[in-house]
């Protein structure tokens, strides 16, 4: 089995058929050692194809653990940045708890380590900072900086109903025309509008959610539905 997947991916066969391949290795024999190689090439697909597969990822993992020897540095961190790139999923968390401390050492890891700790906190100056010191490490993976503009995007829309320009220039580290362009495209498909004020220059307003706005936060209550409690009653009964 683990033969017929090299050959698959050696052949680049279309991703829809080796994505369902590689998930079903990892669901029928998870921890068959031989599969290996198998999830190995699986990530270098992940990265050309900008595809995302953590089921997978999360599996080679594990094998590295039962087998430190056979365990790819280049691999892992591809599977990190891959990681970070699907925040806010905890996957890069859950990745971290299957490397181990000697690997996490290494000036790589401990650069992407510092990485997501920015993400996590939402300190998006600091990130873009470190990640332009880092680029050898980044740009490997491609569409990694776009994952994150679209992270940062993310987290400004369920934190805040309005922001500056600047604020915004500042999370996904882009300006002037650039940066133009961005916000026309997010007004266009977004419903983003802009708000023109004298002393404090361009304000973005970003559409209500159930997050940025308390108003459209729904109880617990007003999510059951009727019927469903008129069931319940009898029983509790």
């Amino acid at each position: 089995m683990g033969r017929e997947m090299s050959n698959a991916v050696s052949n680049q066969k279309p991703q829809s058929e080796m994505s369902y391949t590689v998930e079903q290795l990892v669901s029928v024999n998870p921890y068959n050692p031989d599969i290996l190689p198998d999830l190995e090439n699986y990530v270098n697909e992940q990265v050309s194809s900008q595809t995302y597969s953590s089921n997978a990822n999360l599996c080679l993992l594990r094998l590295y653990q039962f087998e430190p020897e056979r365990m790819s540095t280049q691999i892992v961190a591809r599977i990190l940045i891959k990681a970070l790139m699907a925040m806010p999923a905890p996957d890069f968390s859950l990745c971290l708890f299957l490397i181990p401390e000697r690997v996490q050492m290494e000036e790589q890891f401990k650069t992407l380590i510092v990485l997501s700790h920015y993400l996590e906190t939402a300190r998006f100056r600091q990130f873009w900072d470190e990640a332009a010191k880092s680029r050898h490490i980044l740009e490997v993976v491609p569409g990694f900086e776009q994952a994150i503009q679209a992270y940062a995007i993310h987290i400004l829309s369920i934190t805040y109903q309005k922001i500056p320009r600047s604020v915004l220039a500042e999370a996904i580290n882009i300006e002037g025309l650039v940066l133009d362009k961005f916000i026309e495209h997010h007004i266009t498909n977004s419903g983003w509008a802009i708000e023109k004020n004298q002393n404090k220059g361009q304000i973005i307003i970003l559409p209500h959610n159930e997050f940025n706005n308390p108003e459209l936060k729904k109880s617990a209550a007003d999510g059951i539905p009727l019927e469903h409690i008129t069931r319940i009653l009898p029983i509790l009964g």
